[in-house]
């Protein structure tokens, strides 16, 4: 596409470090963007936790591809994703849409952060969609889709189907689908555990085969064993969010961070998913804000 090419020629500025070909990334690119200045440093407090240079490289990220990522939030990968595929890929941070006051806060930080910074953000887009029907493009457009941690939102909310068909839609045949999130104990019922925001394994592989893909690749990146996943308020007790505030502080924080699932799939034959008008789909750059 056209963005590409002209990205494709762009010489790269700021702190980060030329990819010694256009189809995948160096270690010390990573790390350069890692420890870029772009990065807040609560952020990058939690890299320990997040590890998202193993995460990225097991996905498969490579520098030339059109990458979606589900509900950035407050835009932690965001950072790294955004400014990893400036020059030559495109990331599209695809947020719902609607009058939820949270989903408008994330949306209008995204943006202020990409006007903030266009040396690192001027190329990245932001992607609204309806959570109750969500597309999130042209069918076929994107390499690859990431979400981070946000499965078990979409459980409670009764769209996690729906979403698992958009990401098969909207994905080229080929196309990577990477998925984090909290892992429940092995064994654990759904039903019984959803509300703690931990989920089994197995339900999300067959939330994503059943809408097409094929499971490629689990990986324990991101396992803590310390996490003993029965808390008072689920995994919320645990940083970041230590919703019990003082209480027992130092004990959460000395278990760190959920344990969590690691999986890759991949997109194989035609689109099962059924499509919808790409219009309904709004994607704007951040110089439109």
């Amino acid at each position: 596409m056209a963005h590409a090419q002209q990205a494709a020629q762009d010489q790269p500025t700021g702190d980060l470090v030329p990819p010694t070909s256009a189809s995948d990334f160096t270690s010390g690119q990573l790390d350069a963007v890692l420890a870029g200045s772009w990065r807040s440093e609560h952020n990058k407090a939690r890299d320990v936790y997040r590890h998202p240079k193993a995460t990225l490289q097991f996905f498969g990220l490579q520098p030339d591809k059109t990458v979606i990522e589900i509900t950035p939030g407050g835009g932690w990968y965001t950072e790294i994703l955004a400014p990893l595929l400036r020059d030559n890929g495109h990331y599209i941070a695809a947020v719902p849409g609607g009058n939820g006051a949270e989903d408008r806060q994330d949306a209008d930080a995204l943006r202020t952060m990409f006007k903030a910074n266009p040396t690192e953000y001027g190329k990245a887009s932001i992607a609204t969609f309806n959570p109750k029907a969500p597309v999130l493009g042209p069918p076929g457009s994107a390499d690859m889709v990431l979400t981070f941690r946000n499965v078990h939102n979409w459980t409670m909310a009764g769209n996690a189907e729906a979403m698992f068909k958009a990401f098969y839609a909207v994905l080229k045949t080929g196309g990577t689908l990477g998925v984090v999130d909290h892992r429940a104990a092995s064994g654990a019922n759904l039903d019984a555990i959803k509300s703690s925001g931990y989920l089994p394994t197995d339900y999300v592989i067959k939330l994503a085969t059943d809408a097409g893909f094929k499971l490629d690749g689990q990986s324990e990146i991101n396992a803590n064993p310390k996490d003993t996943k029965n808390y008072p308020k689920g995994v919320w007790t645990l940083p970041p969010t230590l919703t019990l505030g003082d209480k027992d502080r130092d004990k959460y924080l000395a278990i760190g961070e959920s344990d969590r699932m690691t999986l890759r799939f991949v997109k194989v034959g035609v689109n099962k998913a059924p499509s919808m008008p790409a219009s309904t789909t709004s994607v704007s750059s951040p110089s439109a804000h």
